[in-house]
């Protein structure tokens, strides 16, 4: 059964469930009406189901690969990404300073969950440039966030989250990686990292790495541990990419699925990185990113359970198999309790995705407004849709 994405939901959703009004009321997001958002929505689906919904399937019959220490993607996948750049979907919430839309996050979500239906492999990619955008508007210096921001804005360049190390994985406090100050406002980056989405890719000209790491003087566990930003090539005098730093991907890891997504080892070798926000403040600036992550998680959750729902319906409105009653069409649709189990699955559809959405409209609220009541609220909800959500690659 062919992808279609669930604009119409989220219409509903956005006009009569969550009070999206309210976002649209504020001064910040005064400009996004219902015509905006019907239209956001609109180009969204058609992308999901018209580039990346064919990708779902070659990205797992030809998985990611390493060739001679070169990364590999997946068939069409190079396209699949300059579609989701050009469209701007990459950027959706960023800072119009530096390329972004500024539009609400909620928007983001929804399509963030549509392109997960379609082919959650690939949209795992601009996810970690999601994020990265968001902890460097935060944390980073106006340098780095004038060199960066535009460039991963706009999909020339992608972004990564390196956390877990083989000796440190629900422990990030235990980490081993050491950065080491270069005398030139830089740092000397050393250690490995493991499970790392979307390590590498053959269609971005450069590949930036969000960093945790200890300096000489950094404390034992998590209060000793700054972040950086670590490319894949040094940035020129003009911005542009240059020679390569002293990082590599050292294997891939085998999973059960998300074929076409690659989760990479990285091993850093004396790299040079910058420090993102203040020393030994790293996990005060990774949680932003990874606060964004939750919810983004969570989208893909609820995208690849209407994935399911779809290939279900599209399976049940096929086979035939047992005694149906007379003028039907005979499949399994027609059984009732294969009725009850799919009208089940939508209902948890619906419920797990207002949820989301109502999530993400506290969090545009608590954006715009700077209200303690929203923020408490967003605090509140951000945990919920996780039991939806699939364990991260």
């Amino acid at each position: 059964m062919t992808y279609r994405a669930p604009v119409s939901d989220y219409e509903f959703l956005f006009r009569h469930v969550v009070g999206f009004d309210q976002v649209a009321a504020t001064g910040r997001f005064d400009e996004v009406g219902s015509d905006l958002v019907s239209a956001i929505l609109t180009e969204a689906g058609k992308m999901c189901e018209e580039v990346m919904a064919p990708l779902q399937r070659p990205g797992d019959l030809t998985p990611a690969r390493l060739e001679n220490g070169v990364l590999r993607t997946s068939p069409g996948y190079g396209g699949g990404w300059r579609a989701i750049a050009d469209g701007g979907w990459i950027g959706m919430s960023g800072n119009p300073d530096h390329g972004g839309m500024g539009l609400p996050m909620s928007l983001t979500i929804a399509v963030n969950e549509m392109m997960s239906g379609a082919c959650l492999s690939l949209q795992l990619a601009p996810l970690m440039s999601q994020g990265q955008i968001e902890a460097l508007e935060h944390h980073a210096s106006d340098a780095l966030k004038n060199l960066y921001l535009p460039k991963l804005m706009s999909g020339e360049w992608s972004g990564t989250m390196n956390l877990t190390e083989p000796q440190a994985g629900s422990d990030v406090g235990a980490l081993a990686s050491k950065a080491v100050p270069n005398g030139d406002g830089t740092y000397a980056i050393s250690g490995q990292k493991i499970f790392i989405s979307w390590g590498d890719n053959d269609f971005c000209s450069n590949v930036c790495h969000l960093v945790l790491a200890r300096l000489p003087d950094g404390v034992a566990g998590t209060k000793g541990i700054s972040l950086f930003v670590v490319p894949k090539y040094l940035p020129d005098d003009n911005g542009d990419a240059g020679v390569a730093n002293s990082l590599k991907v050292v294997s891939l890891e085998h999973k059960l699925g998300l074929h076409g997504s690659p989760t990479c080892v990285m091993e850093y070798d004396g790299a040079t990185g910058w420090l993102v926000g203040a020393e030994h403040g790293g996990m005060a600036a990774m949680f932003t990113m990874m606060n964004n992550a939750r919810l983004g998680v969570a989208a893909q959750g609820v995208g690849v359970a209407e994935g399911a729902y779809q290939h279900a319906l599209g399976f049940a409105l096929e086979r035939k198999q047992g005694r149906t009653a007379p003028g039907t069409s005979g499949t399994i649709v027609d059984h009732a309790d294969v009725r009850r189990m799919l009208m089940g699955m939508k209902a948890d559809l619906f419920a797990s995705r207002a949820i989301l959405m109502a999530c993400a409209v506290a969090n545009d609220m608590a954006a715009a407004t700077n209200d303690a009541h929203w923020r408490a609220r967003t605090a509140f909800l951000t945990p919920l849709p996780r039991p939806f959500a699939p364990i991260p690659a």
